[in-house]
């Protein structure tokens, strides 16, 4: 049987909605010790990750949290999204274990300073913009941060075009400055959308914040795992 080029093991960060599939993104995790970030994707769904893509032989898919080992191709960087690697969607990908929060911790990024560049925001957003200029001089698009004051809003907000969409919204303040970022992460949907409209504090996270890909002349900043010990 041949084997793949070469293959990541990584501790999964995030495991977020996007067109045509999944964000996987994780850190590299070898011998209990964290290296640098890494981006799965499948050009043939886009740079999405599909369920088949993450599924484990047993026919379970890799989950927000697992360790998982998975067979890549090629690094495939792309604009600021440096962590990007084609996996060999030939090979399942193999779990090897299940984070803990001590883990989680060790994984957090000492950032001093903004999230990538502050001042460029969405109708409804806050410091969650960043030209595409800037962005292009980028090196990285995924950070694990320890925000403070953070709140799940649950609100109904108005879409470009007409009519409007009920979203959760992650608003949060880090290294003293105000943010507000939409969230992708669909367990957190799910829990939240079920609750009545309004602001629900969360305290002791960790947030995967990722800055996706260029349109319109800009890149979003995300949410895409809110992490609690809850969640191990």
């Amino acid at each position: 049987m041949p084997s793949p080029k070469y293959v990541e093991t990584i501790l999964c960060l995030a495991n977020s909605r996007r067109p045509g599939g999944a964000c996987v993104a994780g850190k590299k995790f070898e011998s209990n010790k964290i290296g640098d970030w890494v981006r799965p994707i499948n050009a043939k769904h886009g740079n999405s990750i599909s369920g088949k893509d993450a599924e484990y032989k047993d026919g379970t898919s890799a989950d927000l949290l697992d360790i998982v080992r998975v067979s890549m191709s090629a690094p495939a960087p792309s604009d600021h999204q440096t962590e990007n690697h084609q996996i060999d969607d030939g090979f399942y990908w193999r779990k090897t274990g299940r984070a803990t929060w001590t883990q989680i911790v060790n994984a957090t990024d000492n950032i001093q300073g903004p999230l990538w560049s502050d001042g460029d925001h969405s109708y409804h957003g806050l410091n969650d913009k960043v030209d595409e200029a800037i962005a292009k001089g980028l090196k990285g698009s995924l950070l694990l941060i320890e925000p403070s004051k953070l709140e799940l809003v649950v609100a109904s907000e108005s879409k470009f075009g007409g009519g409007s969409v009920r979203r959760v919204r992650a608003k949060f303040t880090f290294n003293g400055t105000n943010y507000n970022f939409v969230v992708t992460d669909p367990w957190i949907e799910t829990k939240y959308l079920a609750e009545p409209d309004g602001a629900y504090a969360v305290d002791g996270s960790r947030l995967c914040v990722s800055l996706a890909e260029i349109l319109n002349g800009s890149a979003t900043k995300l949410v895409a795992a809110v992490i609690t010990s809850d969640r191990l």
